[in-house]
């Protein structure tokens, strides 16, 4: 496990290299998925092992909250600072529930983790208020950082991923993932399985909402998944199959286990893949 760490520190610090299609994969070991749009990525050489419709743009849901985690710990906040939840983090727009009540008061980091973790939306809508112009300063800072990451295919309208003005692509996703894999609270954050957190009088446990963090047959470097109705299912991993370092892209799945059945497939495709034909892409 330790050298499993270390490695992934050293890739992380290569960043995305250019995209190229493998028709080693393509042809002889063919995959299918059941996601709309959908991109597999070696990490380690930038090589595109699999992609389908991986340059149409789709709503991201709260995949959205990886840019929103990136553009509050660039802005260096107090992270033992307090949060509170107002009435303008109530979701008024779909009446998602929440279980942070308006006027819960958590730290900043404790917020952060439910956001990612959990996807509470509230909490993703009150770290943004927070921020030096507020809300409206915030969701510019989003897309200046989409620009400055090469997501030339991608727009954001808030923080949350409520709204399906949210867009991206499933390669522009594979760079979002690449830079938030270089922040170690995000990597934390986001593969936290369950925890107890204190709201109020009360001790509630928060879920992580992709299950596959709990299977010891995945090592995920970074997770997140996304859900709205023009959306569909999203999740978007980092993690390490075959013993390579891979980024897994899953956009528009309308089975509730759809997106964990497509990883699944891509892990079995993969450790079938022949060790040779693996080793001769790099």
């Amino acid at each position: 496990m330790k050298a499993v760490k270390q490695n992934l520190l050293i890739l992380l610090g290569l960043g995305i290299m250019a995209l190229n299609l493998s028709p080693v994969f393509a042809q002889n070991q063919p995959l299918s998925l059941k996601s709309s749009a959908a991109l597999v990525l070696d990490q380690k050489t930038g090589l595109v092992l699999y992609e389908k419709n991986a340059q149409k743009v789709v709503p991201i849901a709260s995949i959205t909250k990886l840019m929103t985690a990136m553009v509050l710990l660039d802005s260096k906040p107090d992270k033992a600072g307090t949060i509170t939840i107002a009435k303008a983090d109530i979701d008024t727009l779909r009446g998602s529930r929440s279980r942070l009540p308006v006027g819960t008061s958590l730290s900043l980091r404790e917020m952060l983790r439910l956001a990612l973790m959990s996807s509470e939306n509230r909490a993703a809508s009150a770290l943004s208020r927070n921020f030096p112009g507020g809300k409206a300063a915030f969701v510019k800072a989003m897309n200046r950082k989409a620009r400055a990451l090469g997501m030339t295919h991608s727009h954001f309208r808030d923080p949350t991923g409520l709204y399906r003005e949210n867009v991206s692509t499933a390669r522009d996703l594979a760079r979002l993932v690449s830079a938030a894999a270089k922040y170690p609270l995000i990597r934390q954050l986001t593969t936290t399985k369950s925890y107890r957190q204190k709201v109020g009088r009360k001790i509630v446990k928060f879920n992580n909402t992709n299950i596959l963090t709990k299977n010891p047959q995945w090592k995920i470097g970074l997770s997140k998944t996304g859900f709205i109705n023009e959306s569909g299912k999203c999740l978007v991993m980092q993690t390490w199959l075959n013993n390579r370092p891979v980024i897994i892209v899953l956009l528009d799945s309308w089975g509730v286990l759809t997106p964990v059945g497509d990883s699944n497939r891509i892990k079995h495709w993969l450790d079938t893949v022949s060790a040779s034909v693996y080793q001769g892409q790099g």
